[in-house]
């Protein structure tokens, strides 16, 4: 049974660098989608999309894939939730709601792996 369990020490920096980049990556597609595409199209300025755009899609996004999968890898999350996680990294405002959700889970994840290892050592000691 203590095979079973996972170890989540290297899990918290884990979390914390998914969740700084969800955040990142959140605002500046955000700011691309609600800012820099209308001004792109009304105002005829392609400064904010060209100057965020690349950044986004060619440093950031890749980043926030890599971190997304690490902390999958991590605590061994669903590959759907995975790939969900990182699908929301694509729509605005949704990035934010899946940063939560992974958050919430992994934490809780957390929880009651600890609480199993307590039991354990009570069991066998």
């Amino acid at each position: 049974m203590a095979g079973d369990l996972l170890d989540f020490r290297g899990v918290e920096g884990a979390l914390l660098r998914y969740r700084i980049l969800a955040f990142i990556v959140g605002i500046s597609i955000v700011i691309l989608v609600f800012v820099a595409l209308p001004l792109k199209l009304w105002a005829h300025s392609d400064a904010l999309a060209a100057g965020l755009g690349f950044p986004h899609g060619a440093i950031l996004y890749p980043i926030y894939i890599v971190l997304t999968l690490d902390l999958a890898r991590r605590v061994r999350l669903h590959p759907l939730w995975a790939v969900a996680a990182v699908a929301a990294g694509t729509i605005p405002v949704v990035s934010f709601y899946s940063e939560r959700r992974i958050t919430e889970y992994v934490r809780a994840r957390a929880t009651a792996s600890a609480v199993s290892r307590e039991a354990v050592a009570e069991a066998s000691g």
